[in-house]
């Protein structure tokens, strides 16, 4: 089995990869640093091909495709990819810069595998959105929205593939709080997650070809009390 990893530097899109290049995977491992992605190629040089590859640039469509070929053809594509920031005063580079990477460049680089899927005979498209599209977050406002976003894209992508008769699967990953980069700083996270258990449950929710999966248990619970919360009293909410 051959899979792209979208954002394999750090995090976990790099545990996820890790995981795959354990089971005997050939994998196409990119991101902006790639540097940080050499020790993994090293270390399985016979499968394992690295790119820089920035979601947000004009030819990121273009290195996917070199990629895929040079790892002769892909069946899966893992897009871990993404930047989030808590943002309370409303800071304009914060908020552009998010939907630059969260929006435009999840849109640019999911389409681009779908269409490959879609002239390819099928594949497997999965990604990591969030827990935080579940409602808009004050605190994170371009950062719940983006993600509430990419769920949605990968619904509209699930009908469209059906509706064309094509075989093509989409699982949308939504995990809580999991201690990684992303969630660096200052502010405190309830329920927070560590990288590995949650990156052992995203494979094998990939490979059951789940359409939805969030993760975990209380962050199920949770997301579930959220969507029943209503606008008048969650607009009043201080979080």
């Amino acid at each position: 089995m051959k899979a792209i990893v979208i954002g394999a530097s750090s995090g976990i899109g790099k545990e996820v990869a890790q995981l795959f290049i354990d089971e005997g995977w050939t994998v196409g491992l990119a991101a902006r640093r790639d540097g940080m992605l050499l020790p993994m190629m090293h270390a399985h040089e016979d499968r394992v091909k690295v790119a820089k590859i920035d979601v947000t640039a004009s030819d990121a469509g273009e290195k996917l495709m070199t990629l895929i070929k040079r790892i002769g053809g892909m069946d899966l594509f893992f897009y871990a990819a993404g930047i989030g920031r808590q943002n309370r005063e409303l800071e304009e580079t914060i908020e552009l810069s998010t939907v630059r990477t969260n929006a435009l460049g999840f849109t640019r680089m999911i389409g681009e595998a779908y269409r490959y899927f879609a002239a390819n005979g099928g594949g497997h498209i999965a990604a990591i959105t969030s827990i935080a599209g579940t409602k808009g977050l004050g605190p994170a406002p371009s950062y719940s929205a983006t993600k509430a976003m990419q769920a949605t894209y990968l619904q509209a992508l699930e009908q469209l593939a059906h509706a064309k008769e094509l075989k093509i699967s989409l699982t949308d990953i939504r995990p809580g709080f999991v201690d990684t980069d992303l969630l660096s700083g200052t502010h405190h996270y309830p329920m927070l997650m560590q990288p590995a258990p949650v990156a052992k449950a995203i494979v094998k929710a990939v490979k059951q070809k789940k359409h939805v999966c969030v993760i975990d248990w209380k962050w199920r619970l949770l997301t579930a009390l959220w969507r029943r919360i209503p606008l008048w009293f969650w607009r009043r909410m201080k979080l």
